[in-house]
């Protein structure tokens, strides 16, 4: 016969109030784990897309700068003269002088040497983005057999919205360069900058109120002296 006995347990359950604390607990501890991982997402996206935004910027100024550094004196063979008034290649919106650099490759496909003639222009960007496309014209066969071949196009940069040169002569900075005249401070021709300033504006920078351009500025190694070269590229 059952009956009741004094000595059995009873299992207590949950109250209603309990199981609203317990919920409500379980909630704030979800929305807060919910918070750190979207920021840490968001953090995360911000720097990928800050990563991916300035490798472009960088492969151009290391391209900029090792051109520049590897000027190649004018009036020799393969090298003719630094003009900034003369455009003279057929790429449309050049925006700086055709200069002879030693920067080119050579490898056992190409019958290039190592001097080349390169420019750089701003031309309307393909993918319809804010700013111009920064292009690098490029020309390796400096003796054709017949007429001057067209400059081979490289990209560079996108969201350009200027770019600008300036020549340092020793004494100052200048917004022009020409090498077939005489140096103010040697009285030699054919002479080139002790150093080549570049600043390019990007479109996003002035849209967001940064008028501050990205600057580089290149120290030129070689110079003429007394009729010859001294010194070496860098």
């Amino acid at each position: 016969m059952n009956g009741w006995n004094p000595n059995r347990q009873t299992t207590r359950g949950f109250t209603l109030l309990e199981v609203l604390i317990a919920t409500v607990a379980f909630a704030i501890v979800l929305a807060a784990i919910n918070a750190v991982f979207y920021g840490a997402l968001r953090l995360r996206n911000k720097t990928v897309q800050s990563i991916e935004e300035s490798l472009p910027l960088r492969h151009a100024l290391i391209t900029i700068k090792r051109d520049l550094a590897n000027l190649v004196l004018p009036g020799g063979a393969l090298s003719g003269s630094l003009q900034t008034t003369s455009i003279t290649n057929t790429v449309a919106g050049q925006a700086s002088p055709e200069f002879f650099t030693a920067s080119g490759s050579i490898d056992e496909t190409s019958p290039w040497a190592d001097v080349q003639k390169v420019s750089y222009a701003l031309v309307p960007s393909n993918d319809r983005r804010a700013g111009l496309d920064l292009i690098r014209a490029v020309t390796r066969n400096l003796l054709p057999a017949g007429r001057m071949e067209v400059p081979a196009q490289q990209w560079l940069l996108s969201g350009v919205q200027t770019i600008g040169f300036a020549y340092f002569d020793g004494n100052q900075w200048r917004a022009w360069w020409d090498s077939t005249g005489a140096d103010p401070t040697s009285g030699q021709t054919n002479a080139i900058p002790q150093a080549i300033k570049v600043q390019i504006q990007l479109a996003s920078q002035e849209a967001a109120g940064r008028l501050s351009p990205v600057e580089l500025v290149v120290p030129i190694m070689v110079q003429a002296s007394a009729g010859q070269t001294s010194g070496g590229s860098q």
